[in-house]
């Protein structure tokens, strides 16, 4: 895994981490771990076995027997496609969750960090620098602002025909901001190596090239 080139993309919610880290792996012809898809993972798995979220023993118990594939970009839990079915504002919710407690975030790091494979990696999370690929070749932290993120969430509802409440996002990724920020496991923070790009008046392909030219250069230099 040292060998293995990994771009590091962390930020808070609805920062476009997602998106971004897609088109610069699509760039690259890298592998992508979406880690906020595991947790969601686990809040849906949770749910599904009367779990509570805020039952970490039982919660770490359950991630141990878990058998998550990421396949094509569709999500799998043992044979069954949940891709849609973790995407839900719900959802969203139990992976803040379950996120922050210790023991599932131990349970979850060997398992992210066996995507780490030829020709390389970019990952997006919370934690994805600080934690898991402390060794990252590049690392990134993407940010906007609340209210953009909280628009951009009410877009993505509406394209989707769901109902979109911009007050009631606002808060909810205000909350979720807090909780990441101040858990004791693995808190969001901007690493001293990781550069900031602030994507409140980017694009999503300034974003990308962002990173691409960072990459290019790390890569020139090593």
């Amino acid at each position: 895994m040292s060998h293995v080139p990994v771009i590091a993309i962390d930020g808070p919610s609805a920062s476009g981490k997602g998106t971004i880290s897609q088109l610069v792996a699509e760039a690259l012809g890298f592998h992508y771990l979406d880690s906020g898809a595991l947790y969601r993972v686990v809040a849906f798995a949770a749910k599904q076995n009367g779990i509570r979220w805020a039952d970490a023993d039982a919660l770490t118990g359950m991630t141990k027997m878990l058998d998550i594939r990421f396949e094509h970009g569709a999500v799998f839990l043992g044979n069954q496609e949940i891709s849609q079915e973790i995407r839900t504002e719900e959802m969203g919710k139990g992976a803040s969750e379950v996120s922050a407690h210790p023991q599932v975030r131990s349970a979850l790091t060997a398992l992210q960090q066996d995507f780490a494979k030829p020709p390389g990696l970019v990952a997006d999370g919370r934690d994805m620098g600080s934690v898991i690929f402390p060794q990252a070749v590049l690392k990134i932290f993407l940010t906007a602002s609340a209210e953009t993120r909280a628009e951009r969430r009410c877009k993505q509802l509406q394209q989707k025909g769901q109902p979109a409440d911009y007050e009631a996002i606002l808060q909810d990724l205000q909350l979720r901001d807090n909780r990441d920020l101040k858990r004791s496991a693995a808190p969001l923070v901007q690493t001293a190596d990781a550069l900031l790009l602030d994507t409140t008046h980017r694009s999503i392909d300034e974003a990308v090239e962002f990173v691409l030219d960072a990459y290019k250069k790390r890569i020139n230099y090593h």
